[in-house]
């Protein structure tokens, strides 16, 4: 990462710097599921790059590979503290859910600023990836998106994770076993939208039976309000219950307004209650049949879905 002794080297400008913030997002994002944390991350490798001497700066061979491994060590140390965090979470804790910028834009209707933009949106998002990623250990899941997400060889997973290139590779084998066991067969986006739309569809004429019939028999609701408000304490399953649970949301959350969106790369749906987000949620579709809703209502974790922003073109009723 270093120039050989006795080279010449110039530091990089600002530009080519702050021009590794998007692919740092991305990486931060991914190993933690969560976009606020992902920020901090990200702000702290670049503290840590800027508090170096300009000498020892100019030094450095690659800047991009510098920052990927002080954000991935610092995302490593957090995935620890983050399971003490976790254990006194209030209910069920679920990753932060994503919006398209194409279709959650800001009220001027120019590109969004939000730190959401800069996550790509891919099958290393969807909620359903997210859900597996939080069952690994902190360093299976960092040798897993450095090596299959982002194609970092073991080598240098091995110096970011601080065991040898073997371990590095057990670990990622590991993790992927876990994804496979964890993920549903694939199916056209169009399919699993049309699913979605047939869910939205029944729950506002409150059809039982049609509500009953795109959910799998052992469907599992999860539902995240952070003690901050209402939700489900513990996953529910079935999908009578879950069917019977929706029907009877008015006398809770009267009033909703339900949109079609993509979240976390996916279809899934917004409620909103004059015209504020209130619920995002998410779905795992296997077989024509909704088998996980995840219904974040966290408002700290909807601030990509109510700040500044409104739906777009993009966001159907």
């Amino acid at each position: 990462m270093r120039e050989a002794e006795g080279g010449t080297t110039t530091e990089p400008g600002p530009g080519a710097i702050l021009g590794e913030q998007r692919r740092l997002t991305n990486l931060a994002y991914r190993m933690l599921g969560s976009l606020a944390d992902a920020e901090d991350v990200v702000q702290e490798t670049y503290a840590r790059w800027y508090a170096l001497p300009r000498r020892e700066r100019e030094a450095i061979v690659s800047p991009g590979g510098w920052l990927t491994t002080v954000a991935s060590r610092i995302c490593l140390n957090l995935l620890g503290s983050a399971r003490v965090r976790r254990e006194r979470y209030v209910g069920e804790w679920i990753p932060e859910p994503l919006p398209d910028s194409r279709e959650w834009t800001d009220p001027a209707g120019g590109p969004g600023t939000d730190p959401a933009d800069r996550i790509t949106l891919d099958e290393s998002v969807s909620m359903a990836f997210l859900v597996v990623l939080e069952a690994m250990t902190p360093a299976e899941r960092v040798a897993f998106v450095l090596h299959d997400v982002f194609r970092y060889p073991f080598a240098e997973v091995a110096a970011i994770v601080g065991r040898t290139p073997a371990a590095c590779r057990q670990l990622a084998t590991s993790a992927r076993r876990r994804i496979r066991a964890g993920r549903a067969p694939a199916a056209p986006t169009g399919a699993q939208a049309g699913v979605v739309r047939e869910f939205k569809r029944a729950w506002e004429a409150k059809d039982l039976r049609s509500l009953m019939g795109v959910l799998d028999p052992e469907a599992t609701v999860i539902a995240d309000g952070g003690g901050l408000v209402g939700a489900l304490p513990h996953p529910l399953t079935g999908r009578e219950r879950i069917a019977a649970a929706h029907l009877d949301s008015d006398r809770f959350a009267p009033g909703i307004t339900l949109l079609e969106c993509t979240v976390n790369g996916g279809p899934g749906l917004v409620a909103q209650v004059d015209g504020v987000t209130v619920t995002v949620f998410a779905f795992r579709i296997a077989e024509g049949l909704i088998t996980h809703i995840w219904a974040v209502r966290n408002p700290e974790k909807l601030r990509p879905w109510t700040e500044g922003r409104s739906s777009g073109s993009g966001a159907q009723k």
